[in-house]
């Protein structure tokens, strides 16, 4: 119980930044929205979280029904005929009765099925905590994939005005006199092809913007406005060692608390198998009245009856079934033990892969930030080399070539680390904690 608490943190987990009416709302909300508010957004609309989550509450209800049995039974049942006999009709007659049952002692088997249906009502628990979670990394990869592809739109403006003062400056340098008009055409060859990559870095972020929106459920073609994210991350301090990932993986991560909750769950069923198969006690009474007045078929009688007993039964045969069940059930729980040691060797491989992952975009992100230091600082060089004929505009065209590569490999490097934290996260079970750490900019 102590794990499912946390669940269900995810299903209202941001209510600070909690959006009206969002389930009704046809448009995506006015104003820059954060992280946490598109996540928001996005869990109060998607239906498969919400049918994760009628999937609990339907666990949760089973579970329930389940302590009916420490309650007694009581039946109540009420009857009215009319006889007919010898060619005529008699008298009604009227009777009614109440019958209550209590079972008293049955060796641990409601006990037993008790706790199965709890151990199963677990299970669906981290079920719904697992799509909550995958969702939410979903949601994080299509906002970080949007703001890369806002980046590399920027990059593309930048880069155009780059080739716009290239082919200004070849310009006035042909009409000097000082270069030959081959520069100029090269300016201009230039500038159209820094268009041309614009013009798909815009449809790109058309695309990229497209996929968030369907994630909310609205419409493609509506319009989203994302917050930046901090540009400090990834330092070392950030990144855990692969062993205290594991152990915080066996607390958090759902798919593992949900194999352990279904290996529970088929260790209690096959106890009630077992436990079916031995005697059961129950104490029983009913009461009844009865009025069958009749002056043609005697006298009547009104009067009531009671009793109270006890009574034990055991199954002594039943063609063999309750041993096939208890074997069957047996087989189920080695299978569920077995299940639990796959899903932790593949909770393992998950952590481990992340894990690497992320180091390698820590990495990949510096060695590219070098980069367009060295390749911006070379563009600015060779345009003022080139300014004063000590460079060729091919020699220009080359550095604005390498600032276009390092901008998109920095831009790309640096979403590719949240994402990568984000799946570190998610292998670990802990994915909300991502969230936190991403307090965007306020951006004008």
């Amino acid at each position: 119980m102590r794990k499912l608490s946390y669940l269900l943190l995810f299903f209202v987990p941001f209510s600070a930044y909690a959006i009206e009416d969002c389930m009704t709302r046809s448009s995506v909300p006015a104003g820059r929205l954060n992280l946490p508010q598109v996540i928001e957004l996005g869990l109060c609309r998607n239906p498969q979280t919400a049918a994760s989550y009628l999937a609990y509450e339907s666990a949760r209800l089973q579970k329930n029904a389940n302590y009916a049995d420490y309650l007694p039974s009581v039946n109540a049942s009420a009857n009215a005929s009319l006889p007919y006999r010898n060619e005529q009709w008699g008298d009604w007659s009227y009777g009614a009765s109440v019958s209550a049952s209590y079972l008293i002692f049955d060796f641990g088997k409601r006990l037993a099925d008790l706790n199965q249906a709890s151990a199963a009502w677990r299970a669906a628990g981290f079920d719904y905590d697992e799509t909550v979670q995958n969702y939410i990394y979903g949601i994080i990869g299509s906002y970080y994939a949007l703001l890369n592809a806002d980046a590399d739109v920027k990059s593309a403006e930048m880069l155009l005005q780059v080739a716009k003062t290239a082919r200004d400056t070849a310009q006035k340098k042909f009409q000097a006199g000082s270069v030959a008009k081959a520069d100029v055409l090269k300016a201009d060859t230039t500038l159209a092809s820094r268009e041309l990559e614009l013009e798909r870095a815009k449809n790109n972020r058309e695309i990229a913007q497209g996929t968030l929106l369907t994630k909310l459920s609205f419409p493609a073609d509506q319009k989203i406005e994302i917050a930046d994210l901090p540009s400090e991350i990834g330092t070392p301090s950030e990144t855990k060692t692969l062993d205290e990932l594991f152990a915080q993986a066996q607390q958090t991560r759902p798919d593992l608390l949900r194999a352990t909750a279904n290996k529970d769950s088929a260790w209690h069923r096959r106890n009630s198998i077992w436990l079916s198969n031995l005697p059961t006690i129950s104490a029983s009474g009913s009461l009844s009245w009865n009025d069958t007045p009749s002056e043609t078929f005697g006298a009547g009688n009104d009067n009531i009856s009671a009793s109270i007993g006890i009574r034990a039964s055991m199954p002594l045969f039943a063609g063999f079934a309750n041993l096939y069940n208890a074997r069957a059930a047996a087989a189920n729980y080695d299978r569920a033990v077995e299940q639990e040691r796959q899903t932790i060797d593949s909770a393992t491989l998950d952590i481990f892969t992340a894990y690497q992952n992320y180091k390698t975009a820590q990495t990949v992100l510096r060695q590219t930030e070098t980069l367009l230091k060295s390749a911006t600082e070379s563009e600015r060089v060779t345009a003022g080399m080139y300014r004063v004929g000590r460079a060729t505009m091919l020699d220009w065209q080359t550095a604005q070539s390498e600032l276009v590569s390092a901008e998109r490999q920095n831009n790309a490097a640096r979403y590719d680390l949240f994402t990568k934290r984000a799946a570190v996260a998610l292998a670990v079970g802990e994915i909300r904690n991502e969230l936190s750490k991403d307090k965007p900019h306020e951006t004008e």
